[in-house]
């Protein structure tokens, strides 16, 4: 079984959404025996913007630049690692109500027709159902559905519509709320959110996995 987990906070070892997503998949890895895990880290090696050169070279046109050829190679490793994956861990902070553009962009290279969703008469499919996907969301105010402020949250909604829309159906929401509120509130939230990490149960195909006999 293989997992991937995607960080992208810019704020290295301070920030809240990699401590906890590196404790999702660390009890992941202790859950699911043999459980391979990949890692892209968005903020040290982040993937360009799709501009009209990336979608110039998708419909055949030769790039001119290495940069280019770098990043178009760099992109489509992450779609096949994204594709391979049965669970996808994503490290998601709110920046200005949103996600941050690392996350954006590479958002952006995974979104692909006829890899990831297509269009038919009926309209659009999700062609990467089977994942399990788990959001680590942290946030610096509140912004949950009883929040004053909950309009202003087009980060976890997004996130649940894009995942939504290439048909993924398992997705859940581990969230550390209110941390630039004070200190202590910081680590109340870090606290419930690891707390829940705890809870996580297995991927479906994991579980069954498991509760074969041994033979």
């Amino acid at each position: 079984m293989n997992l991937l987990h995607v960080d992208s906070s810019i704020l290295g070892g301070n920030s809240v959404s990699r401590q906890i997503s590196a404790a999702v998949v660390e009890h992941l890895a202790a859950t699911i025996p043999g459980l391979s895990v990949q890692n892209e880290d968005l903020a040290a090696t982040p993937l360009q913007h799709l501009s009209l050169a990336h979608l110039a070279a998708a419909q055949g046109t030769t790039p001119e630049s290495a940069v280019l050829v770098a990043d178009i190679a760099h992109g489509q490793k992450a779609l096949d690692a994204f594709l391979a994956a049965d669970i996808v861990v994503v490290g998601a902070p709110m920046y200005n109500f949103s996600i941050p553009s690392q996350l954006k962009a590479w958002i952006d290279r995974i979104s692909v027709a006829g890899k990831t969703f297509r269009y038919s008469e009926k309209g659009p499919e999700g062609l990467a159902g089977g994942k399990k996907v788990i959001i680590v969301s942290a946030r610096g105010g509140f912004y949950g559905e009883d929040a004053p402020a909950a309009a202003l949250d087009h980060q976890e909604s997004y996130l649940r519509a894009v995942f939504g829309f290439f048909g993924i159906t398992d997705i859940s929401i581990i969230r550390a709320e209110g941390v630039n509120i004070g200190p202590e509130q910081r680590v109340r939230a870090i606290e419930a959110a690891l707390v829940e990490v705890g809870l996580i149960a297995p991927a479906p195909a994991a579980s069954a996995a498991l509760a074969q006999p041994a033979v």
